[in-house]
């Protein structure tokens, strides 16, 4: 029998992922456990059809969404995945602020395993058999200062596409990491290349799927930073 469940997450994520985002966040009460939402897609994104309102708005970074939830639905080490239930609409019930974050804020000793890094980045992959041993793969962390940097990695390549990618410090270890939160992609890609100073933020970091290369990627799946105002 199909029983929907619906729980009320604090939004930390709604990055991009294939055709759809990869969705993410924080359940409101006492638990504060990470949610996921999924559908049964082979790549598990999240359409734009499955997570919009009913008023035809789409979901925001910081909205307090009630989802329609079926079951858990791990994946390897993505143990937060639940599988949604598309023929409900989601429903925004208000908005977190700074304040809100604050006390979901995560203090992790280290983001997953470090010690692996692409020719770009610093600390940005974990090998699969590693990951494998892993528990979780959401972090909500706070920084006081990071950078972001536009640039075009594979110019030497032949590929002029243009990146995105954030860089700090935390807890003593140095990150470089590929940002896949969709309004900092345009805000900064509109800009010409180069590097850009960012306050205190909160940063949501996602261990991505296992890749066919034989890692797992770290992703800034998004930022929040202190004076910002995500109106949604």
């Amino acid at each position: 029998m199909r029983v929907t469940t619906f729980k009320t997450l604090v939004c930390l994520a709604n990055s991009r992922k294939f055709s759809g985002r990869c969705v993410a966040g924080i359940v409101v009460g006492d638990h504060e456990e990470w949610i996921r939402p999924v559908s049964d897609r082979p790549g598990r994104e999240v359409s734009e059809h499955e997570r919009q309102f009913e008023d035809g708005s789409d979901l925001c970074v910081l909205d307090i969404v009630s989802v329609p939830l079926l079951r858990p639905h791990p994946y390897s080490f993505q143990s937060e995945n639940w599988l949604i239930d598309p023929t409900y609409y989601w429903r925004k019930t208000g908005r977190a602020r700074w304040d809100n974050l604050l006390r979901l804020e995560q203090r992790p000793r280290a983001l997953w395993i470090n010690g692996f890094s692409t020719h770009h980045g610093c600390n940005d992959q974990v090998q699969t058999e590693q990951a494998a041993t892993l528990e979780d793969s959401l972090k909500l962390i706070r920084v006081d200062r990071m950078t972001l940097q536009v640039h075009v990695p594979g110019v030497a390549f032949g590929d002029r596409k243009r990146v995105v990618r954030a860089q700090f410090r935390y807890l003593g270890s140095e990150y470089i990491l590929r940002v896949t939160d969709p309004e900092y992609e345009r805000a900064y890609l509109a800009k010409s290349d180069g590097v850009y100073e960012l306050g205190e933020s909160f940063i949501t970091v996602s261990l991505g799927e296992p890749h066919s290369d034989g890692y797992a990627y770290k992703l800034v799946a998004a930022i929040v930073e202190r004076n910002e105002d995500r109106n949604g």
